[in-house]
């Protein structure tokens, strides 16, 4: 597989799948995938259940590796690398399921997972707030998303929209190229839908975002193009007027054929 250079801004992808597949015995989960990611790409993954977009993400991230294709991030073959070496190259991802500290405040939640991520962690003698590289990296991923205003609430006083967003402000404390979210407003009222879609919108344009979304307006409002997966397979591609104009689309997803 050729892989152009960004026509926009003249750079190398961040990620690139060369006929990946993924097989379980005789459960083809992937069938002969290709994709490019390019920084600042806003790609959503859409296909009904059983499509193979959990699948996807788990190959990029490490969980799976691939039977037969390779995967490239930032120009290097991690088809066969774990979790934690694919992260430490400039990738993070968030899950359906919330997963914080709800008794702890929101800049404990950050302040925790900057920590996290640095050798600090293993000190246990010394007060935190005596980090101020922490204190001010927490700070700026706070301001920046719209949350330092509510940094001394406790999690669980927020909303189940805005926990969601919270996971995506841990993710960002790695300073990720690219980030993977799994269905982002998964058990979210239209409201906290639309405020996820905001948020997104709100985030750092450099950044690569691949997005598993069900919710069809988040996704075509948030997507600069989408791939849609059937039965494994990558079906069609294009922007979201593309798709929305789909055929093909219409017939294997959205059911109105």
């Amino acid at each position: 597989m050729s892989v152009p250079q960004d026509p926009v801004a003249g750079s190398g992808p961040c990620l690139v799948l060369e006929g990946v597949s993924m097989a379980f015995g005789g459960l083809h989960a992937i069938r002969d995938l290709s994709l490019v990611v390019y920084p600042g790409d806003r790609k959503g993954i859409l296909g009904p259940n059983g499509a193979g977009k959990t699948t996807l993400f788990n190959l990029v991230t490490g969980i799976y590796s691939p039977t037969e294709g390779r995967i490239v991030l930032f120009g290097k073959d991690i088809s066969r690398w774990p979790s934690h070496r694919r992260a430490a190259l400039g990738m993070a991802r968030t899950f359906q399921i919330t997963n914080l500290f709800p008794k702890l405040s929101v800049l404990d939640n950050v302040l925790l997972a900057v920590q996290g991520l640095r050798p600090m962690k293993y000190a246990m003698w010394r007060f935190q707030s005596s980090y101020t590289a922490v204190q001010r990296k927490a700070r700026e991923l706070l301001e920046s998303t719209g949350f330092w205003d509510r940094r001394e609430a406790q999690v669980r006083h927020l909303s189940h929209g805005e926990q969601r967003q919270i996971e995506i402000v841990l993710a960002l404390a790695s300073d990720p190229k690219l980030l993977l979210l799994d269905e982002p407003v998964a058990g979210l009222s239209a409201a906290e839908s639309k405020a996820m879609g905001e948020f997104l919108h709100r985030l750092d344009p450099g950044l690569a975002l691949l997005l598993i979304e069900h919710d069809m307006d988040v996704a075509f409002s948030v997507a600069s193009s989408i791939a849609v997966l059937h039965s494994g397979e990558l079906v069609e591609e294009g922007t979201p007027a593309q798709i929305r104009r789909s055929e093909r689309v219409r017939e294997l997803y959205l059911g109105t054929a």
